[in-house]
């Protein structure tokens, strides 16, 4: 029987319905405005810092994400984080800005240089398009960290840390990044591979470089700067690696004796020494071979010049012939 007929009965126990779908389905969809759901999302929802409508990206970025037929048709779609996580998953090989060997920065300088973005850009990458996607989702607390636990790969995890780096404030930076510095699982963020890191490592990185391969992160106030900088010092040295070495030391690794770091202290010294020594040996005779060539060149403008021994001794003969010519012809007359 019709439920809408005037006659008829009331609407079933799941709830009235509009336009063919219950009204307690649309509750429970987040994405739909005024649901319970959407009300719920929106109160747990973290604020970004700085620029919201940017995330803080460098403009240059920011215009080839907007521009991107990327993200104007294939992200266009994707309305939930778990969506978004998943388009990461399958899409995203790497975490720099710009694709690899799509910008050429070789002959530009000055304000036009590459860590600037100031230049001519390139095919901006799915990281960075999937990132400024992430803004528009608005994120709660409970779904960023989902996001930096998540276990199906490393670069939904980096994509998560980085959203904290451009859209979270500064002084959030440490409770952030902190449980995460003794985080040894590798990541390769080099487009094309060939810069494996691990977590810990990168998070390090975010919270003390502003350098990020083309771009550059937002910076820091000197004060938290300061702060993060003194709360790292109890960590130890081995975590302040930049080149991509493991964080630590792997479980189970037998601790290093003193006298192993001393001898391995003496022999870098002896090799910096010696090194520093065959620079020198090698600038010495680098100095005699230009000092040989010098002395050659000057001795072949010598053997040519008017003034040479025999150019001399040539002349004095003419000179000497010529006075004999002389007395002869005034003897005839």
């Amino acid at each position: 029987m019709d439920p809408y007929y005037s006659g008829g009965p009331a609407a079933p126990d799941a709830g009235e319905y509009r336009g063919g779908v219950g009204l307690d389905a649309e509750d429970d969809d987040p994405t739909i405005a005024g649901s319970r759901a959407a009300q719920a999302h929106t109160a747990g929802v973290l604020p970004l810092w700085g620029n919201s409508q940017t995330l803080n990206l460098n403009p240059l970025i920011l215009t080839n994400i907007q521009g991107s037929p990327y993200y104007k048709t294939s992200l266009a779609t994707l309305r939930t984080h778990t969506e978004i996580v998943d388009e990461i998953y399958y899409k995203v090989d790497h975490l720099e800005p710009w694709e690899r060997g799509s910008r050429k920065t070789s002959g530009q300088t000055g304000m036009c240089g590459g860590v600037r973005g100031v230049g001519a850009g390139g095919i901006v990458s799915s990281a960075y398009c999937l990132l400024f996607k992430l803004a528009s989702v608005k994120l709660t607390r409970k779904q960023l960290f989902s996001i930096l636990d998540h276990c199906d790969s490393p670069y939904i995890r980096g994509i998560g840390f980085m959203y904290i780096r451009y859209s979270q404030p500064p002084s959030d930076f440490w409770d952030w990044f902190s449980p995460y510095l003794n985080d040894m699982e590798e990541i390769d963020v080099k487009a094309g591979g060939g810069k494996v890191m691990t977590i810990g490592s990168m998070v390090r990185t975010f919270m003390e470089r502003l350098e990020w391969f083309d771009t550059r992160f937002p910076r820091i106030p000197v004060t938290v700067q300061k702060q993060i900088a003194d709360e790292l010092i109890p960590i130890g040295n081995d975590t302040k690696r930049h080149d991509f070495e493991p964080v630590c030391a792997p479980e189970g690794s037998q601790p290093r004796s003193r006298s192993l770091d001393r001898n391995r202290g003496e022999k870098e010294h002896r090799r910096q020494r010696s090194s520093s020594r065959s620079r020198v040996d090698h600038k010495q005779k680098k100095h005699k071979k230009k000092e040989s060539r010098r002395s050659k060149s000057r001795n072949r403008s010598r053997s040519r010049s008017p003034y040479s021994r025999e150019s001399r001794e040539r002349s004095r003969l003419k000179s000497k012939k010529k006075r004999r010519h002389r007395s002869r012809s005034k003897e005839r007359y």
